[in-house]
């Protein structure tokens, strides 16, 4: 995986267009059910957060390019559950991760639309999410209204990390109180999505 996502940035560095594109399909692949859980769409968007620094890749792109994979991702999937309605979350490939879709069942009648919210930080059922939500009639205007701040708020999340790290590497004189607001915003992010996790992992299937 290493030598693989080595490989990637070396590429993206000097093919920025097609770097913008893999952030686009890494974040739209998480939000498909079951590919999702396959395709390490964080890592990569991690990874190419790198490029930012050194005027490889541009934040706005990265970002804008992450969202927007991850907004039509969630909305396509939505939008197929809520078409399939219930019978889809037993049909394949569904059906072939009973648990997993139990548990985001259990988790939308625990937590009613907040799942939209917690469920895009915890990887498990990120990508189960979205098409859970439209199987269960969930109402439009409820899950994008609540789908849309959490992708903002993902986004960075999975951006900034890689940002500084390559900041810290290219100036080590950089002072730590600069990048203090930054990092607090991250590990308040990383705390809500390990929150969600417990609170996932204790609720029954």
């Amino acid at each position: 995986m290493s030598s693989l996502l080595d490989s990637l940035v070396h590429f993206a560095a000097s093919h920025p267009g097609l770097a913008y594109l893999a952030l686009f399909l890494a974040a739209l692949l998480e939000a498909v059910p079951v590919v999702g859980s396959l395709v390490p769409g964080s890592t990569v968007i991690l990874a190419l957060s790198a490029l930012i620094p050194g005027g490889e890749l541009s934040l706005i792109g990265v970002l804008a390019s992450a969202i927007a994979g991850a907004l039509i991702g969630d909305g396509a999937a939505y939008w197929t559950g809520h078409r399939g309605q219930r019978r889809i979350l037993s049909t394949w490939p569904l059906s072939t991760y009973p648990d997993v879709v139990a548990k985001a069942e259990t988790f939308f009648v625990r937590y009613g639309t907040w799942a939209v919210l917690f469920g895009r930080f915890v990887p498990p059922i990120r990508a189960f999410v979205p098409v859970t939500a439209g199987a269960l009639q969930m109402m439009p205007q409820r899950f994008f209204a609540v789908d849309v701040p959490a992708i903002l708020l993902w986004a960075p999340a999975h951006v900034l990390p890689g940002v500084i790290a390559a900041t810290a590497l290219e100036r080590s004189h950089t002072t730590l109180h600069h990048w203090l607001p930054v990092l607090a915003g991250v590990a308040g992010t990383l705390l809500l999505g390990l929150w969600a996790y417990r609170r996932w992992k204790g609720t029954p299937a």
